[in-house]
């Protein structure tokens, strides 16, 4: 039988290139439901893809934080960039959640026990590249040596936002030096100094790099805040005010996180020019 050029390879020694590649058949089989409710596959699956995007986005801030340190701001901002494209896939996720009812999220809800959103060792490395460091946050992965030195050294690192405010200092610009010399595990805190030089960012004043620099931020920014909001909007239809997962305060904790903005001086800094 003559073989047809254009057909694709059909047959392979071992898995296919594919399969060595991707891991399909590991991401496609770590799929465990502990209910009987159909409803319970959908809540592990976009569960597991959120944590893969979280991966990705991390990978992506902490490159942009490393070009930044470096001075490749071109750098910095197409990994700044391709993180807003992941973000946006990342907030598009809820949908398979966000029309829950609370009988149906009661329906596979036990199953979680006491696992919660917020043990997710990926999302805190999200939130501490964001400055939004805690040592409080490192206890729940104790258990996990590796997760947890990963976590302690994050939490000691600058955040993407501190590469941002060092890159601007390196350039000339007044950024207070409270703030360069910063306990770097502790949250950040906004400061006037600050404000004051994306003001001038944002007058055009401080050049055309700095000002992309300061979008480009405030992408990221905007886009985390629509992460939080989307939890905020689903948890509250899923299952209102009761106490969350994992012992957590649920939708106050939720509103009291969507309320903090991310990259804070961005934001105030608009309103004085």
């Amino acid at each position: 039988m003559s073989h047809d050029p254009h057909a694709p390879v059909l047959d392979f020694a071992g898995t296919t290139p594919y399969e060595d590649y991707v891991h399909a058949d590991v991401l496609t089989h770590l799929q465990h439901p502990l209910s009987d409710d159909p409803g319970e596959m959908a809540f592990l699956v976009t569960t597991q893809v959120m944590e893969l995007w979280f991966t990705v986005i991390v990978h992506e801030w902490q490159t942009a934080a490393s070009r930044l340190r470096d001075d490749d701001l071109d750098g910095a901002l197409a990994a700044l960039t391709r993180s807003t494209y992941e973000m946006a896939a990342l907030n598009a996720s809820w949908e398979p959640l966000a029309h829950l009812t609370p009988a149906q999220f009661n329906s596979y809800r036990a199953a979680l026990g006491e696992g919660s959103g917020f043990q997710s060792a990926m999302y805190r490395q999200m939130e501490f590249l964001l400055g939004e460091k805690s040592a409080s946050m490192l206890v729940p992965h104790r258990g996990t040596p590796r997760v947890h030195a990963e976590l302690e050294k994050a939490l000691h690192e600058p955040s993407l936002y501190d590469e941002a405010l060092h890159w601007l200092a390196r350039r000339g610009e007044a950024v207070p030096k409270a703030v360069l010399d910063r306990d770097l595990s502790t949250p950040y805190e906004p400061d006037a100094g600050v404000e004051a030089v994306w003001v001038r960012v944002y007058e055009g004043a401080a050049g055309p790099e700095a000002l992309r620099l300061g979008e480009a931020l405030t992408e990221v920014a905007e886009l985390v805040w629509r992460w939080r909001n989307d939890h905020l909007v689903a948890t509250r239809r899923a299952m209102g005010a009761k106490t969350g997962t994992g012992g957590s305060a649920g939708v106050s904790w939720l509103e009291k996180r969507a309320a903090k903005p991310v990259f804070p001086e961005l934001w105030t800094a608009r309103s004085h020019v």
